[in-house]
């Protein structure tokens, strides 16, 4: 039992006799049981915090099974390469023979994700059909950051861009260009 003892202050004062006072004794036992059925509700009834994930679709590799290249209309796709210190280039269609672009962006609501939504509005007029949308390619660049890539992936999301990839395979001219050595 837990039980809180006062004491008598010990020793004697003086010559005097005097009648002994007994010791407060308290019984905590009620109080420590209290405490412990406290914590254990709060325990069982808190929910800690979930960890966040995103969703990423990612394509079975079989080695066993040969894949085919798919030919995609080069006015639904749009190419975002994304370089150091933020530099985001993007181009719509081939580099060779752009639609649009190449152009530096910024990230944000008035950046990237004011571009993705003009873009999606020029291939559903040029498609016009809802299931054939556009095509993001997202190019990280190997000086680019993690948070850069996760930010064009929540821009995905929030832009409700169908259809998107990461790749990460440059050619020449595409490094160049998020370089800034075009001429």
């Amino acid at each position: 039992m837990a039980e809180l003892n006062t004491g008598d202050g010990g020793g004697k004062k003086g010559g005097k006799v005097r009648s002994k006072k007994s010791n407060a004794k308290v019984d905590l036992t009620a109080m420590v049981d209290l405490a412990f059925l406290l914590i254990t509700f709060f325990m069982l009834t808190t929910t800690l915090s979930k960890p966040q994930s995103m969703n990423l679709g990612l394509p079975d590799k079989d080695p066993d099974v040969e894949s085919a290249d798919i030919k995609v209309d080069e006015n639904r796709t749009m190419t975002v390469m994304l370089g150091d210190n933020n530099k985001m280039v993007f181009y719509m269609g081939l580099l060779a023979t752009p639609i649009a672009g190449p152009k530096e962006i910024t990230f944000g609501k008035d950046g990237l994700r004011k571009e993705i939504l003009e873009r999606k509005k020029s291939v559903l007029a040029y498609t016009g059909n809802k299931d054939k949308g556009m095509i993001v390619i997202i190019k990280p660049s190997k000086k680019s950051s993690y948070k850069n890539v996760i930010d064009i992936l929540d821009e995905m999301a929030i832009s409700d861009v169908p259809t998107y990839t990461i790749v990460n395979d440059f050619s020449a001219e595409e490094l160049k260009l998020l370089e800034g050595k075009q001429e």
